[in-house]
């Protein structure tokens, strides 16, 4: 069980921040969706953000999930409730429960803290690309996908040095039309080679939020999904 710990605390853990970078503007015959409420020239970040209901989030008083990682014979989970309004959290796992503010972080708070970056940031990655600072924004068309080898879009999102717990990191997104993201490859510290690709799968709309509760490796024999959630206004 800790080497599972280990190796998903690892996946992505990342500081949830505003982000102040651009990318390209996205095609203006491209289908999208919270049209209503999209900036005039969205990038391609604003777009998908806006494709998971990011014009939802402002009223969001309160969003549960239990995060589970199924892996060969073992399974891992932990459930997690955030206010982000006040940014208070409480974590429940097999063995422990933290209840605490994050606006008042401390060093015996820093090990739950992070799993809480991790886990939310595979829960609402496409709201981290308005989110997170110190991030930079590259694209391609008509790419490969790297599980389905379907033809897909690509949006890499590349963390800087400074700050977070896994500092240096990237993302490659893959999306299509509709700016839902289908797949996406982590690539510890920016490594050439995948240190981990998943799939995006079995999207659920909880109260204007549109989110995906399944990702599996190639194999399938990884799984990272995502129960009891529930999204409060």
């Amino acid at each position: 069980m800790k080497n599972l710990f280990f190796f998903i605390f690892l996946s992505a853990s990342l500081i949830s921040c505003k982000n102040d970078a651009k990318s390209n503007n996205v095609d203006e015959e491209a289908e999208m969706t919270s049209e209503e409420k999209m900036p005039e020239n969205p990038t391609t970040a604003e777009a998908i953000a806006y494709a998971n209901g990011f014009e939802n989030w402002d009223d969001v008083s309160e969003i549960s999930f239990t995060f589970n990682v199924d892996r060969s014979e073992q399974h891992f989970q932990r459930s997690w409730t955030w206010m982000p309004k006040e940014d208070k959290v409480k974590m429940v796992s097999e063995k422990d429960t933290v209840n605490y503010a994050r606006t008042k972080m401390d060093s015996t708070i820093q090990k739950a803290d992070a799993g809480f970056i991790n886990d939310k940031y595979w829960l609402l990655a496409p709201f981290n690309l308005m989110w997170d600072e110190g991030t930079t924004f590259s694209e391609k068309k008509n790419v490969i996908a790297p599980i389905s080898k379907d033809t897909l879009n690509q949006l890499t999102v590349v963390y800087s040095n400074d700050g977070g717990y896994t500092p240096g990191d990237a993302y490659d997104l893959y999306f299509g039309n509709d700016y839902k993201i289908k797949e996406w490859v982590y690539r510890k510290g920016n490594d050439s080679v995948a240190t981990m690709a998943t799939t995006w799968e079995d999207y659920k709309n909880y109260n204007g939020l549109e989110i995906a509760t399944m990702h599996k490796d190639s194999t399938g024999s990884f799984k990272l999904y995502f129960t009891d959630v529930t999204v409060k206004k």
